[in-house]
């Protein structure tokens, strides 16, 4: 198969994020599509341009909440990375809960919230990476099949280039489907 060079090197895919904070108080949200999975521990990172408000809310609290929107969300999803939370208070959008375990605002209305504590930072060319501890963890019921998270019912947005996309079926298991290739000898 022949390959075409992309002059946009960052066109995803990319799970869509609403990071969550409390800053002044009062809840605020925004979107984020750099982040995911740190390393093979509970941690999560996201990267947030220094000149964010809720920048200020994550230093200060040390707590940040990662809110996994389904497909119907994407509205909202749009909405919180288009205006700043200095000038648009965003705290009414969502219905927030909250863990004793941080202080950071999850989404009701999102499908899979996760509750972090900062463990670590690093700032490259104007943003800030945070990794947190993954401190709590929520899933809507009904996205849930035999007590497992399903991805096709958590239908989580993907940014990929200029699109959000989403989920329509699973097409494996991770650490299964590799095995089918047991005659390959690299």
């Amino acid at each position: 198969m022949k390959k075409v060079k992309l002059e946009n090197q960052g066109v995803g895919p990319f799970p869509g994020m609403i990071v969550g904070a409390t800053v002044n108080e009062r809840p605020t949200y925004t979107t984020v599509g750099a982040g995911g999975c740190a390393c093979l521990e509970p941690v999560l990172c996201v990267s947030l341009m220094n000149t964010h408000y809720i920048t200020e809310g994550i230093m200060r609290t040390g707590s940040f909440s990662v809110n996994i929107p389904s497909s119907r969300l994407v509205k909202e999803l749009d909405f919180c990375g288009t205006v700043s939370g200095k000038n648009t208070d965003k705290s009414g959008l969502f219905t927030p809960f909250f863990d004793q375990t941080g202080q950071a605002p999850m989404i009701a209305e999102c499908s899979l919230n996760f509750l972090c504590n900062v463990c670590d930072k690093t700032e490259i060319r104007g943003f800030t990476m945070f990794f947190g501890d993954i401190v709590a963890a929520f899933v809507n019921e009904d996205c849930l099949i035999n007590g497992k998270p399903d991805p096709i019912k958590i239908d989580p947005v993907i940014m990929m280039g200029f699109s959000y996309c989403n989920l329509e079926s699973v097409i494996g298991q991770p650490f299964s489907e590799g095995k089918k290739l047991n005659n390959f000898c690299g």
